[in-house]
């Protein structure tokens, strides 16, 4: 079973950026798709982007389309979502999770989350 730590979140103005860290541990981390979510108290987790365990983007949600990235870092285990341009509704708990695809229909394992909050 992975493990998997988020950090990187925090209080940020409109406009401004924030990069995420997606840390795992466990065996074989670096061969599984990494998927990005985020969900707000009363709505619906969002899945915003996956990064394959070759490195390559499977696409993001189009609320975040063209101002988030994901990269990969495997010689750190380290999965990043960098989020630019940031607005008060992209405020939410940011997760990560591991699945064997970026299409996979389960997510196996997940983090805590990390709180983003974007307010001035």
């Amino acid at each position: 079973q992975l493990q998997l730590v988020e950090s990187g979140g925090g209080l940020v103005q409109p406009g401004g950026s924030l990069r995420l860290s997606c840390v795992g541990s466990g065996l074989g981390f670096n061969s599984q798709a990494i998927g990005w979510f985020r969900q707000v108290p009363g709505k619906d987790r969002e899945k915003i982007s996956c990064i394959t365990s070759g490195g390559v983007s499977a696409g993001y949600a189009d609320s975040v389309k063209g101002r988030f990235s994901a990269f990969r870092d495997v010689s750190k285990s380290t999965v990043y979502l960098q989020m630019t341009s940031l607005k008060p509704e992209d405020t939410a708990v940011y997760s990560c999770a591991a699945a064997t695809s970026c299409w996979a229909s389960t997510y196996n394992d997940w983090g805590q989350g990390t709180q983003v909050t974007v307010s001035s």
